[in-house]
């Protein structure tokens, strides 16, 4: 099955560990060692989130030389947000059509 981008940037933040390495790289760019140093946990494990992080379009990896470098791409927070904002611009939309049909009914009844 081949998720959706939105899915597997949600997919990608359902896991806490992800969240805190975005967490970590909101002050910049960081290579991979660098990052597993925040966690008690192996740097193959990190590996693997930096991976899944990449792979969702959250995460922007570069190479110099043998290091990996990573930093948020905020175009797929951006995408994220929009998503997540149809759900909110939803609800408005009816909470504005019950208060224009309030305003139509005759008061005192």
């Amino acid at each position: 099955m081949r998720l959706t981008r939105t899915q597997a940037m949600l997919r990608a933040l359902a896991e806490p560990r992800r969240v805190a390495i975005l967490r970590v790289l909101r002050s910049g760019e960081l290579p991979a060692g660098r990052i597993a140093r925040h966690f008690h946990t192996s740097r193959p494990a990190i590996s693997q989130h930096l991976r899944v992080l990449t792979r969702s379009g959250l995460l922007h990896e570069r190479r110099s030389g043998a290091r990996r470098l990573y930093r948020i791409r905020f175009e797929g927070f951006e995408h994220l947000a929009d998503f997540l904002g149809s759900f909110w611009d939803t609800r408005l939309a009816r909470l504005k059509l019950a208060v224009e049909a309030e305003e139509t009914r005759p008061h005192g009844r």
